[in-house]
């Protein structure tokens, strides 16, 4: 199973996924610039990512906690917080960016 990542350079980088792994995980040990200054829990809006459009019914809906840490961070009606992204066989081949916002802070 696999996500695509594109980068902060515009370069696409196929990313081994396992299943049960939160996005963020696979991301970030794949070496790409994820902080997740939480960990995972919602808190911080590091993790940040652009969602393909054709991806985005596939995937569950923001819950609240996730939804403010957006809106916080203005982020656009593609983005999504990587660390809420459960990977499932069906999300196989997940087409995804690092945002503007985990690049920023990561910066």
């Amino acid at each position: 199973m696999k996500i695509f990542l594109v980068d902060e350079k515009g370069v696409e980088h196929r990313l081994d996924a396992i299943e049960g792994w939160r996005v963020m995980e696979i991301v970030r040990d794949h070496g790409f610039g994820i902080i997740a200054e939480c960990g995972g829990a919602c808190a911080c809006g590091t993790c940040q990512v652009e969602i393909e459009p054709e991806w985005l019914d596939r995937l569950h809906p923001a819950r609240d906690d996730e939804q403010d840490q957006l809106d916080d961070n203005y982020a656009g009606p593609n983005e999504r917080l990587s660390c809420q992204l459960i990977f499932t066989p069906e999300l196989d081949g997940l087409r995804l960016r690092l945002s503007r916002v985990s690049l920023e802070k990561a910066a």
